[in-house]
């Protein structure tokens, strides 16, 4: 099998050189394209002089526009399956050779890796907490299944699912909001327990000040995800 690590990089400077070894030593069975968001730090001057494999997007995207490039890159690479890795060093890649055995074997759609089965490693600020099992909720509610970490961006998916992120994919805070969609065309998604880590270096994108928003927009936009056909 062909297999693809996108990862994500937005001002990584400090986190995305970490992130690549973690994967070259970890799971050398697969492939890894660093997706860089147009930086304004010295990411893409990193990644250069490393020999990093790397796309660098003349355009700020955001984290939707960034992940489905390299499911675009995936989709056309003829890749039979691809995980979202973030760049921020919080992934640990030891568990990329289970999930995709898991995704294989299960034959499923998705596989997830969630902090919050095992609990263990770090768990997130207690603010963020309250806000992920409030989507763990409402996605149950709409499709009756348990997401214990819809937020994690630790996510493999299948060739199937590559072509449809490939054509479509949410644009803003799109973790949420891409698995309700895929269990609403009742694709088959399931977790795994992971340990995860702090970041070292950088900032989150979804900081206390922006909080009400995303909470407010994913809601909204979990909602037209189960009203699409």
């Amino acid at each position: 099998m062909k297999k693809l690590v996108i990862i994500p990089a937005y001002n990584e400077a400090g986190n995305i050189e970490k992130t690549v070894n973690d994967i070259i030593e970890h799971a050398p069975g697969f492939d890894y394209v660093i997706v860089n968001d147009c930086s304004t730090d010295n990411t893409l001057a990193i990644c250069r002089e490393k020999g990093f494999h790397v796309l660098n997007l003349p355009v700020n995207l955001g984290i939707g526009g960034g992940v489905q490039t390299g499911y675009l890159y995936a989709e056309r690479g003829g890749y039979d399956l691809a995980v979202q890795f973030d760049g921020d060093g919080q992934h640990n890649a030891a568990y990329l050779e289970e999930m995709a055995k898991i995704l294989e074997e299960g034959q499923l759609d998705m596989v997830i890796g969630s902090r919050y089965i095992a609990k263990e490693g770090f768990q997130s600020s207690g603010l963020r907490r309250l806000g992920i099992r409030y989507f763990t909720g409402l996605i149950w509610v709409l499709t009756r299944k348990r997401i214990t970490d819809p937020t994690s961006g630790m996510r493999m998916v299948n060739r199937r699912v590559i072509e449809m992120f490939a054509k479509d994919y949410p644009k803003d805070y799109p973790e949420p909001e891409s698995v309700t969609f895929l269990l609403k065309k009742r694709l088959k998604v399931a977790e795994i327990p992971v340990r995860m880590n702090e970041r070292e270096s950088g900032v989150s994108s979804i900081s206390m000040r922006n909080s009400v928003y995303y909470m407010v927009k994913v809601t909204l936009a979990i909602l037209v995800a189960m009203l699409r056909r």
